[in-house]
C-alpha cells in the first residue's frame, strides 16, 4: 500500500516539475520578480564605466550590510568569480541557474551581475534576520530547570540544541516542504542511538508531504502521524530545549520547522502526557507523586461527569444516605435530567475557556475568573443545575489541565462527551464499555510504528522512567520501545566506581 502511494506521489511530483511555469529562462526571472513593488533591480552608484547590476527584495535584506560590506568592494577590474573572494561575507556563490537564483533571492540574497545582459550571478547573503529574542517557554513553564524556549528561527533552534549537545554523533538532515512556502525542515537524531527504521520513516513521510504551505510544525505533525483521525497526538510539540535533548539521547527523533517555536518529538507513548521536565529536577519520590497526581487528574477529568449522570439516573443506591439527602435537596428545584445539567455546565466552561484564550492576556485572565464565578452563581440561583455539580465540573476542569503536554489536554476535553452519552443510556456499564473502547483504540495506536500505550507489550524497563521515575542510578538503559541501536546509557556505577583516572589526581 505504501509502495503504491509513494509511486503515485513520485508521478505527481514529476508532473509538477515538468510544468512549464517552473522552468523559467535565465533572462526572464527579472521580469517575473519586477511585478512585485518590493523588488529592486538597479545599478551601483559607483563611478564605474560599466556599473554592476544588483537585484534583491528590499523587504528581505539588510540595506546596511549591502552598502557596507558589498557595494564598496565592487570593482570593474574584477570578474564575478574574483569578487567572490573579495567580498567579506561568508555565504556567497556563483551560478547561472535561474531556479537557484530565484530561490536565493526569495531567501534574502542579492544577485550581482556585470550587466543586464549577463546571466551569471554572484549571490550574496544579505538577509534580514530579525526575530524575537529567546524567551521563557509559554506553554511548558516550570519552577525549576532551564527557562529558555525556542523561537521561530530554525537556525537559532538548531544552535540551542547543538550548544547543549555538542556531539559529532548529532546529525541534521535538512529538507524543504511546501510547494509555495518552501519551508525549511530539519530532522535531527543521534546517529549511533536512533533506530534507522524510525529515521527513514520520518524522512520518507516528510518527503511525501504535498501541500502548498507549512506555517507551523503542527501542520507537519498532523500530516505524518500514523493515525491522523485519532484524538491523541502521536507526535508531540515542545518548546523546551531540555526535553529535546533528553529525547535525542534516548534515541528519539526531533523535527524542527522554520517559522515555528515548537519542536516535534517522535516516537512517543501515552506516558508522555504525565511526564514533565520538572520531574528530573526534584527527588525521584516527589517526581512519582507528581506523576500520580497528573495521571489521576486525567482520569478524573474523563470520568466525573459520566459518573454523575450514571449514578443519579440508574444507581442511587451507591450514594451514602447523608450525601443523598443533600443531593436530593440540591436538585429538588432543577427541572432538567442529569445529562442536560452536565451539558449546560460543560458547554459553559468551554465558552469561558475559548473566550479567555482569544482575548488579550490580562483581559482573558480576568474574564475567566469573574465569568466563571458570576455564571456559576447565576446558574445555581436560576435552578438550572445543582450546586454539587458546579463543584464536580470545577474539579474536572482543573484536573483536565494537569497534563504536561497541552495537546493531551485538548484530547481529554473531547473524549468525555461520548462517554457521557453512553452513561445516559447504560449507566455504569456504559462508562465501562466506553473506557474499553478507549483502551482498545490506545492499544491499536502507534507512533512511527511503535506501541503507543507504553506498557503493552510488557518490557522490563518500562517502569524505570515511563509511568514512574526511578533514581538515575537505575536508569542504565534507553527505552526498549524505541528499539535504539545503543541500549546502554549509564556506564558509571556509584557503588563500584572502578580505578581512579588522571583527573582524580
Amino acid at each position: 500500500m505504501f509502495k503504491k502511494r509513494r509511486e503515485k506521489i513520485a508521478e505527481e511530483k514529476k508532473k509538477i516539475d515538468e510544468h512549464p511555469k517552473t522552468n523559467v529562462d535565465a533572462t526572464n526571472w527579472v521580469e517575473e520578480f519586477s511585478l512585485s513593488n518590493d523588488f529592486v533591480n538597479d545599478h551601483t552608484s559607483s563611478n564605474l564605466a560599466e556599473p554592476f547590476c544588483i537585484s534583491y527584495f528590499r523587504t528581505l535584506i539588510m540595506g546596511e550590510i549591502l552598502h557596507r560590506d558589498v557595494v564598496p568592494y565592487l570593482s570593474a577590474q574584477l570578474s564575478i568569480k574574483e569578487l567572490k573572494n573579495t567580498i567579506p561575507i561568508q555565504q556567497i556563490e556563483v551560478t547561472s541557474d535561474a531556479k537557484v537564483i530565484k530561490e536565493k533571492l526569495l531567501q534574502g540574497f542579492a544577485a550581482i551581475r556585470l550587466s543586464d545582459k549577463h546571466t551569471e550571478c554572484l549571490l550574496v547573503n544579505v538577509a534580514n534576520y530579525k526575530f524575537r529574542d529567546i524567551s521563557f517557554p509559554m506553554m511548558e513553564s516550570t519552577a525549576l530547570g532551564p527557562q529558555a524556549g525556542y523561537v521561530e528561527e530554525i537556525d537559532t533552534n538548531i544552535n540551542m540544541i547543538r550548544k547543549h549537545l555538542p556531539s559529532s554523533d548529532l546529525h541534521v538532515k535538512e529538507m524543504k516542504v511546501g510547494k509555495l512556502s518552501s519551508t525549511k525542515v530539519a530532522v535531527i537524531f543521534m546517529n549511533s542511538i536512533a533506530n534507522k527504521d524510525n529515521v527513514e520513516t520520518v524522512l520518507q513521510r516528510i518527503d511525501d508531504v504535498q501541500y502548498d504551505h507549512i506555517s507551523d510544525s503542527s501542520y507537519l505533525a498532523s500530516m505524518i502521524e500514523d493515525n491522523t483521525n485519532s484524538l491523541f497526538p502521536q507526535i508531540i510539540p515542545t518548546e523546551r530545549n531540555d526535553r529535546t535533548i533528553a529525547a535525542l539521547t534516548e534515541g528519539k527523533i526531533v523535527i524542527v520547522v522554520d517559522g515555528s517555536p515548537d519542536v516535534l518529538i517522535a516516537p512517543i507513548t501515552l506516558a508522555e502526557s504525565i511526564v514533565a521536565m520538572e520531574d528530573y529536577y526534584v527527588p525521584w519520590l516527589i517526581a512519582n507523586y507528581l506523576r500520580l497526581i497528573r495521571l489521576f487528574g486525567l482520569f478524573v477529568s474523563i470520568i466525573i461527569s459520566p459518573a454523575y449522570i450514571a449514578v443519579l439516573t440508574y444507581h442511587y443506591e451507591l450514594i451514602p444516605a447523608k450525601l443523598l439527602d443533600s443531593l436530593v435537596a440540591s436538585r429538588a428545584a432543577v427541572p432538567f435530567p442529569p445529562i442536560i445539567e452536565v451539558l449546560i455546565l460543560e458547554i459553559s466552561v468551554e465558552f469561558i475557556k475559548e473566550s479567555s484564550l482569544r482575548l488579550p492576556t490580562k483581559i482573558g485572565t480576568t474574564l475567566g475568573i469573574v465569568g466563571g464565578i458570576v455564571i456559576g452563581q447565576a446558574i445555581v440561583e436560576a435552578k438550572l443545575t445543582s450546586s454539587i455539580l458546579i463543584i464536580l465540573i470545577g474539579l474536572s476542569t482543573l484536573a483536565s489541565y494537569t497534563s504536561a503536554i497541552y495537546k493531551f489536554n485538548n484530547s481529554v476535553r473531547l473524549i468525555k462527551y461520548p462517554i457521557i452519552v453512553m452513561a445516559q443510556f447504560l449507566g455504569l456499564i456504559g462508562i465501562v464499555i466506553g473506557l474499553n473502547f478507549l483502551l482498545a483504540h490506545l492499544l491499536r495506536l502507534t507512533s512511527l510504528g511503535r506501541p503507543y500505550i507504553g506498557f503493552y507489550p510488557f518490557r522490563k524497563n518500562i517502569f524505570k522512567d515511563m509511568w514512574i521515575r526511578l533514581p538515575f542510578s537505575m536508569q542504565k538503559e534507553n527505552p526498549d520501545n524505541l528499539r535504539p541501536q545503543t541500549k546502554q546509557k549509564y556506564l558509571y556505577d556509584v557503588k563500584n566506581p572502578g580505578p581512579a583516572s588522571d583527573f582524580d589526581e
